[in-house]
């Protein structure tokens, strides 16, 4: 049966039941819709837009999931469906489809499964499936069916063509290389190892792990003591290793940016959860590379070539679209984004630079359009593991074989074999077909039980895999590789019920796990998936038989029975053949007196100008480990390109990593685009001080290449053996990467091909977070000095200048020392370490100008008088917009110029800073005045016509208007130094607190961090412990509710939660009990303010009451703000009255909505300005913090628990020495009242 709810005009709920509905469930689920009626009908004529009705969706998923914690039986699914106008296009048919009326019969499947076929004629079925196989594996298939004596399965060659696609076998990276006629001496992929087997330095696992491992220092882990049930965190110290991964979905990204992207995230995620036996991620980076974005008519350098007819979306919409589905993934699943590139580029090589003579062309034997009109997405990170954990275990006969996640659904069909093809190649039904739709929610409760099992004190996983591209087919297949494996294919977890055998076990659904645990230690990982609400499954058997069986135990269907040796040894050797191809391109034209026009132009290419647009809507500051991320100085502006992590809330080691790239460059020389990518990487990382400088960095190298396109294999070689040379020459390693070869888009009327592009990830272990260098000149300090780490003369080539004048250049600056470059980076790490340099940048993307303005934007009032004549180029525009690779920064003092000259270091004293926004400079006998207000504001426009794109109400505007005059200031509670208190080690004498989690919650340990540091022992609380008993706070004083996605915000934020508590009975009586004791406190911080909210906690007393709703932008919110302390009677922050401080925001609904008169509100914070950005939500009365009348009851939208240390904090003061904030005082303030209640 199904009912209807809502309104039909605008959206209807469909709930599908068992049985009738009472009239007390009616009731829950009129609650739980937003008080939406109930209507009164079997069907509605209207049409709406809604989820396929064979898919049971993963919203339908949490909406059910939340009515039976709410008491509602027999609910079999929920969906929703908007209603449209008759002729509407604009949804997702892969898993959206029209509705021309919502009957009783709208949930009916009549489709049944596809049988088992056996493929008669395999070259045949290759095309009308577009598996992408190569006439050699098809011969190879051909032959292997004659051998077994039968016809192959339909399962067996799909399976076949994705293990063994170039997505994941890298069969170009281990081919053989022919150019101009000679062999190379080594494939690509072993001048890539060659980098770690000169250097291991500190490898511990390298291209034999879905990640990287390189050995971390001594950390300690806070945790609950055990996972499977409530219990309290203690620390215990551990060896780590630091995992580096780096991962791409072009092809996903640039057929659906949105899910293409966010699955990328959610992929590489996955990567580092299934290092070893099992690891932990903790943060993430990004990068971007398009065709130009045509925000308006007024941007010249975008005329340079004609625009195409795009294939799936515009290059406007995938920028958005791709940097909200990375965004929306890792926000959900708790991993903050700390640093990130975009590039937009495209180029017609008949064409000339702007202001050229006709002659001025490019010379080759024929010319290319160039463009990312197949996009570039790079998903990567960083994280940690134990180093006992390091190495997954052989499988032993017997092993059982699990799945952690969601459902199989027909999504992402075939994705690694299409996503090795050029796109367009094949029909766009196989293309989105092969596009996966993401579930981060599903994948953080995953996540959360191998959490569990790697903190354990012993970790009883053997191996573990992700599922990405392959599907089962590929993870599982991998995980028995060395043995064998028995599948029952009546286990594997089926969302929608037509799925064929084939489609059950190839698709690349997202957000699961496999992995292989003894049969007698399941019952542990059970236990705590349960009490996770993760889906687990024991699918299958280590059968030590080696093959790979998947078998229906209830019918006896074998969709795949085959030999491993069959299934993975086949591939012929891929040979490369290619000539080298000179290409000749043209300088661009230009004159000093057009400089302004110039850099205004320059300044607002998507490379050079503010990513505000990318950085306002991810979060930053999630897990409470975040100690440097992209925004910088009072105006909280994004500039710095190095970001840090702490790998644990006691000490000072944490990890670094940067990005740097150059692919403009390697067009005219590919060997100095590889130089100038690592250069970038490592000028960007060198702010972070190292524990061995730089034999403590290694780097992920991701390869996107047109390969098979003319010259293109030969360029390859050339910028492949440059990484591995001068990896080498510098003493490091490439311990992990990965490639996408198919950089081409296909259209009608011609082919644009993706320049060939490395993307390096540089990271290591940084040993004092404290000390990182940032992008903003001080005014109290001392001079600014410049260093030409390249060693060449300024040459514009492959620069954003030319890029502005249509232009790309016949000579692009390279490395010329490696040796010289390796001593600069560790005389500069010395120099920090020794606190003798107060601020620095690179030089890269907008050259040294770029550079100059840049450590000016992030203060107001700030500025500098310099004087380049020193730099012995007359040419005042290639000083200023060469991109060699080079470094600026400012000194405490002078007395470096001695270090620095007895490295035989050549540096230049270029000039000194001022308390004006002015930038004077100076060129042999130029001299000019830049204002640095105006450039900034230009600098700017870019991200503000981008943002107008994403947000709602013409907010864009008003921070676009308002950035500059919100600058961060403070007033602290005290001039004296905030030290950490000292921990009672009396067990008894330390009171009880609680962090209380549903899934979907990310911010558990920061807010348990504050708890313990404050001096609470502090329990681990989640709601399956109180909804089965397990748990009851009878002994607990303090509760906090946490931050984060609770059931994927479906239905609201908090509303499942609130509806777990509200109407599951022994939830509720636990809730109620706690604040109805007199001697209890309690906080809620994000998603848990907006539980307590929804539960009407804070203000029980009023009839009409306060609401958590969406921010006026329509967005999630991310910002380093600041809040005023109100006159208040908050238990936890009276003390503070009077202070302004600085602190965390990240929400999507934290607007609150108060319906009566502020003087009926305790009002504990507000915002340090009321309008937005800083205000981020458009709360009434300018509202960030709320009590209740007793003071005991708190609720903020602000993360002040992820605000706790000085490094945390985004801008602090740079003359107070404090080990906690002032925020730590609210915990300590909890912690008195509770012991004086006794």
């Amino acid at each position: 049966m199904i009912h209807f709810f809502g309104e039909p005009s605008t959206k209807v709920f469909a709930v599908q039941t068992a049985k009738g509905l009472s009239s007390e469930d009616t009731s829950k689920l009129i609650w739980l819709f937003g008080n939406q009626p109930k209507i009164n009908a079997a069907s509605l004529d209207a049409f709406f837009v809604g989820p396929r009705a064979a898919m049971i969706t993963p919203w339908s998923t949490n909406a059910t999931e939340i009515t039976q914690n709410m008491g509602i039986i027999g609910i079999i699914r929920i969906e929703e469906f908007n209603a449209i106008e008759v002729n509407h296009v604009g949804f997702d048919p892969m898993i959206s489809q029209k509705y021309t009326s919502l009957n009783q019969e709208m949930f009916t499947i009549q489709v049944e499964p596809k049988p088992i076929l056996n493929i008669e004629d395999i070259a045949a079925f290759n095309k009308q499936e577009g598996l992408a196989l190569n006439n050699e594996e098809v011969d190879y298939l051909e032959n292997l069916s004659e051998k077994i004596g039968r016809k192959l399965t339909d399962s067996e060659v799909f399976g076949f063509s994705q293990v063994n696609s170039e997505h994941c076998r890298h069969k170009i990276f281990n081919g053989t290389f022919v150019i101009d006629g000679k062999e190379m001496p080594t494939s690509l992929f072993k001048l890539i190892k060659k980098t770690s087997q000169e250097f291991p330095n500190d490898i511990v696992s390298a291209y034999k792990d879905n990640v990287a491992f390189v050995k971390g220092p001594t950390v300690v882990q806070f945790a609950p003591k055990t996972a499977d049930k409530p219990d309290y965190y203690q620390e215990k110290e551990f060896n780590s290793v630091i995992s580096i991964k780096a991962e791409t979905h072009n092809f996903p990204t640039t057929v659906e940016p949105f899910n293409g992207a966010a699955t990328g995230a959610g992929g590489e995620i996955r990567d580092r959860l299934a290092g070893g036996k099992g690891s932990l991620p903790l943060a993430g980076t990004a990068v971007y590379m398009t065709a130009y974005s045509r925000l308006e008519e007024e941007r010249p350098w975008e005329k340079g070539m004609k625009e195409r007819d795009w294939l799936y979306q515009t290059p406007m919409d995938i920028l958005i679209k791709a940097s909200n589905g990375a965004s929306d993934f890792g926000n959900k699943f708790g991993q903050p984004l700390i640093t990130g590139s975009v590039l937009t580029f495209e180029y017609d090589e008949a064409s000339i630079p702007f202001d050229s003579s006709e002659e001025n062309k490019t010379t080759s034997t024929n010319t290319r359009k160039l463009g990312y009109d197949k996009v570039i997405m790079q998903a990567g990170g960083i994280g940690y593991g134990k180093i006992e954990q390091a190495i997954k275990d052989k499988p032993k006969t017997g092993d059982k074989i699990v799945i952690l996640g969601g459902d199989n659904y027909r999504i992402g069909m075939g994705g690694a074999a299409v996503s090795s093809a050029d796109t367009g190649e094949f029909s766009s039904a196989i293309e989105l077909n092969a596009v996966q739709r993401s579930n981060p929610e599903m994948q953080k409760r995953a996540a959360n039980a191998i959490r569990g099992m790697v903190e354990s004190d012993e970790n009883t996983i053997v191996s573990i895999h992700d599922h990405g591209a392959g599907g089962h087919l590929n993870c599982l297949s991998e995980l028995v590789e060395e043995t064998g494996g028995k599948i029952d294919l009546d286990k594997l977890p089926v969302g929608d019920p037509t799925l064929s055998a084939k489609e059950i076990i190839g698709n690349e659904s997202q957000e699961r796990m496999g992995l292989v645990i003894g049969k007698n230690d399941i019952d542990l990982l059970k236990r705590i998936a349960d009490r996770e609400r993760s889906p687990m499954y024991e699918v299958g058997d280590v059968t030590g038989d080696d093959r790979f069986t998947f078998e229906s135990k209830t019918n006896g269907a074998k969709p795949m029975d085959l030999a491993l040796s069959d299934m993975f040894g086949s591939s012929p050797k891929t040979v490369m053949t290619d000539n080298t191809i000179e290409r000749n391109y043209t300088n661009a034209e230009y004159s000093l007196e057009f400089f302004h026009d110039y850099l205004d132009s320059v300044l607002q290419l998507e490379a050079v100008g503010c990513k505000d647009w990318l950085t306002n809507k991810v979060d930053r500051c999630v897990g409470g480990k975040v100690a440097k991320q992209q925004c910088v100085g009072p105006l909280q502006l994004p500039l710095n390109n190095c970001g840090v992590m702490a790998l644990d809330f006691k000490g000072k080691e944490g990890i670094a990593t940067s990005i740097g790239h150059s692919p403009i460059s390697a067009l005219i020389d590919p060997a100095a685009g590889s130089k100038n990518s690592i250069a970038e990487s490592l000028t960007n990382l060198v702010w972070a001080p190292l524990k061995e400088g730089m034999k403590s960095v290694s780097l992920s190298a991701n390869w996107m290449w047109p390969c098979k396109n003319e010259g293109e294999d030969a360029r390859l070689y050339k910028a492949v053996q440059a990484v591995s040379d001068f990896a080498i020459e510098l003493g490091i390693n490439v311990p992990t990467g990965k490639d996408s070869l198919s950089m081409k888009q296909k259209y009608s009327d011609g082919d644009v091909i993706s320049p060939g592009t490395v993307v390096i990830s540089a990271a290591g272990n940084c040993n004092d977070i404290t000390k990182v260098i940032e992008p903003v000149l001080q005014k109290n300090a001392g001079s600014i000095y410049y260093i030409n780490l390249s060693k060449d003369s300024f040459k514009l080539g492959g620069s954003s200048f030319a890029q502005t004048r249509n232009s790309i250049g016949n000579e692009t600056p390279t490395i010329k020392d490696s040796a010289y470059f390796k001593t600069v980076f560790n005389t500069i790490q010395d120099l920090i370490k020794k606190g003798k340099i107060v601020a620095g940048h690179d030089v890269a993307s907008g050259g040294l100008i770029t550079t100059l303005l840049e450590l000016c934007f992030a203060d107001t009032q700030l500025g500098a008088n310099l004087d380049l004549s020193g730099l012995g180029e007359a040419d005042t525009i290639k000083v200023l917009f060469s991109e060699n690779s080079g470094i600026v920064f400012q000194a405490k003092d002078d007395s470096i110029e001695a270090l620095l000259s007895s490295k035989n270091i050549d540096s230049l004293k270029i000039g000194t800073v001022i308390s004006e926004a002015t930038l004077t400079v100076k060129n042999n006998g130029m001299e000019m005045g830049l204002n640095i207000e105006t450039l900034r504001d230009t600098w700017f426009k870019t991200s503000y016509l981008l943002d107008n794109k994403q947000t709602a109400k013409g907010l864009a505007k008003d921070r676009f208007e308002n950035y500059k005059i919100q600058p961060l200031n403070y007033l602290f509670p005290t001039s004296d130094s905030i030290s950490l208190p000292v921990r009672s080690s009396n067990d008894g004498a330390r009171p009880k607190a609680a962090i209380l989690r549903e899934k979907g919650s990310n911010s558990e340990r920061e807010m348990a961090n504050a708890m313990y540091l404050a001096g609470f022992d502090v329990k681990d609380v989640h709601m399956t412990d109180l909804i089965s008993g397990r748990e009851n706070l009878e002994d607990i004083q303090f509760l906090g509710a946490v931050g984060g996605f609770s059931n994927s915000d479906v239905l609201g934020s908090a509303k499942g939660w609130a509806g777990a508590i509200k109407y599951n009975e022994k939830a509720n009586t636990v809730i109620k009990n706690f604040f109805a004791r007199p001697d209890t406190l309690s906080v809620g911080i994000c998603n848990g303010c907006q539980l307590f909210m929804e539960l009407d906690l804070i203000n029980p007393e009023h009839e009409s009451h306060g609401k958590m709703t969406y921010n006026d932008s329509h967005k999630h919110e991310s910002n380093f703000t600041s809040v005023e302390i109100q006159k208040n009677n908050s238990v936890m922050l009276s003390t503070l009255e009077g202070s302004k401080l600085g602190v965390w925001i990240s929400h999507g609904e934290g607007k609150f909505k108060l319906p009566l008169s502020e003087i009926n509100y305790e009002i504990v914070a507000k915002y340090g300005y009321e309008e937005y950005p800083a205000n981020p939500n458009g709360s009434d009365f300018n509202t960030a913090m709320l009590c209740d009348k007793t003071g005991r009851h708190l609720v903020t939208m602000p993360h002040i628990e992820r605000s706790i240390f000085p490094w945390n904090w985004a801008h602090y003061p740079s003359d107070r020495t404090d080990e906690v904030s002032p925020w730590l005082e609210a915990f300590k303030n909890a912690k008195e009242w509770v012991i004086n209640q006794k």
